[in-house]
Protein backbone atom coordinates (compact mmCIF):
# COMPACT_ATOMS: atom_id res chain seq x y z
CA UNK A 1 0.00 0.00 0.00
CA UNK A 2 0.97 3.07 -0.86
CA UNK A 3 0.44 6.48 2.03
CA UNK A 4 1.27 9.76 1.35
CA UNK A 5 3.04 11.90 4.39
CA UNK A 6 1.61 15.67 3.39
CA UNK A 7 3.66 18.87 5.33
CA UNK A 8 2.25 21.77 5.40
CA UNK A 9 5.62 24.65 6.01
CA UNK A 10 5.46 27.59 7.34
CA UNK A 11 6.14 30.23 5.88
CA UNK A 12 10.13 30.37 7.13
CA UNK A 13 10.94 27.23 6.07
CA UNK A 14 13.43 28.20 3.68
CA UNK A 15 14.95 30.27 6.01
CA UNK A 16 15.06 28.17 8.78
CA UNK A 17 15.51 24.55 6.78
CA UNK A 18 19.61 24.58 6.75
CA UNK A 19 20.01 23.65 10.26
CA UNK A 20 17.87 20.90 10.46
CA UNK A 21 18.37 19.66 6.79
CA UNK A 22 21.39 17.30 7.40
CA UNK A 23 19.76 15.25 10.33
CA UNK A 24 16.17 15.28 8.10
CA UNK A 25 17.82 13.84 4.82
CA UNK A 26 19.54 11.07 7.26
CA UNK A 27 16.13 10.11 8.54
CA UNK A 28 14.52 10.21 5.15
CA UNK A 29 17.86 8.01 3.45
CA UNK A 30 17.22 5.62 6.43
CA UNK A 31 13.66 5.26 5.63
CA UNK A 32 14.44 4.62 1.99
CA UNK A 33 17.43 1.91 2.86
CA UNK A 34 14.38 0.11 4.91
CA UNK A 35 12.39 0.18 1.84
CA UNK A 36 9.49 2.65 3.57
CA UNK A 37 10.06 5.90 1.45
CA UNK A 38 9.67 5.57 -2.37
CA UNK A 39 10.02 9.81 -3.33
CA UNK A 40 10.14 12.95 -1.05
CA UNK A 41 10.76 16.37 -1.67
CA UNK A 42 8.99 19.95 -1.32
CA UNK A 43 6.71 21.38 -3.86
CA UNK A 44 8.29 24.42 -5.83
CA UNK A 45 6.59 28.49 -6.06
CA UNK A 46 5.48 28.34 -3.44
CA UNK A 47 7.37 26.15 -1.37
CA UNK A 48 4.34 25.34 1.09
CA UNK A 49 4.09 22.20 1.33
CA UNK A 50 6.38 18.97 1.07
CA UNK A 51 4.99 15.52 -0.24
CA UNK A 52 6.49 11.88 1.04
CA UNK A 53 5.79 8.64 -0.61
CA UNK A 54 5.94 5.49 1.56
CA UNK A 55 5.23 1.80 0.85
CA UNK A 56 3.95 -0.02 4.20
CA UNK A 57 1.46 -2.09 5.05
CA UNK A 58 0.15 0.75 7.06
CA UNK A 59 0.43 4.04 7.93
CA UNK A 60 2.46 3.76 11.12
CA UNK A 61 5.71 4.00 9.13
CA UNK A 62 4.93 7.35 7.97
CA UNK A 63 3.21 8.64 11.02
CA UNK A 64 6.33 7.72 12.90
CA UNK A 65 8.80 9.45 11.21
CA UNK A 66 6.71 12.95 11.19
CA UNK A 67 6.68 12.78 15.03
CA UNK A 68 10.52 12.03 14.68
CA UNK A 69 11.25 14.38 11.42
CA UNK A 70 13.56 17.44 13.02
CA UNK A 71 11.64 19.29 10.67
CA UNK A 72 8.51 18.80 12.68
CA UNK A 73 10.04 18.39 16.25
CA UNK A 74 11.30 21.59 15.67
CA UNK A 75 8.32 24.12 14.33
CA UNK A 76 8.78 23.80 10.52
CA UNK A 77 6.28 22.17 9.98
CA UNK A 78 2.72 23.86 10.74
CA UNK A 79 0.86 20.92 10.02
CA UNK A 80 1.09 17.33 8.62
CA UNK A 81 -1.25 14.61 7.81
CA UNK A 82 -0.83 10.83 6.32
CA UNK A 83 -3.29 9.70 3.39
CA UNK A 84 -3.83 6.47 2.04
CA UNK A 85 -3.34 6.51 -2.09
CA UNK A 86 -4.93 3.89 -3.99
CA UNK A 87 -2.51 3.56 -6.69
CA UNK A 88 -3.98 2.21 -9.79
CA UNK A 89 -1.99 3.04 -12.63
CA UNK A 90 2.15 2.08 -12.86
CA UNK A 91 4.91 -0.13 -12.61
CA UNK A 92 4.67 0.28 -8.85
CA UNK A 93 0.90 0.70 -8.72
CA UNK A 94 -0.35 -0.87 -4.98
CA UNK A 95 -3.05 -2.00 -6.69
CA UNK A 96 -2.91 -2.18 -10.99
CA UNK A 97 -6.28 -1.54 -12.67
CA UNK A 98 -6.58 -2.08 -16.29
Amino acid sequence: MHYLLIYELRSDYLERRAQFRDEHLALAWAAVERGEIVLAGALDAPTDRAMLLFHSESPAAAEDFAKNDPYVTNGLVERWEVRKWNTVVGANAATPVR
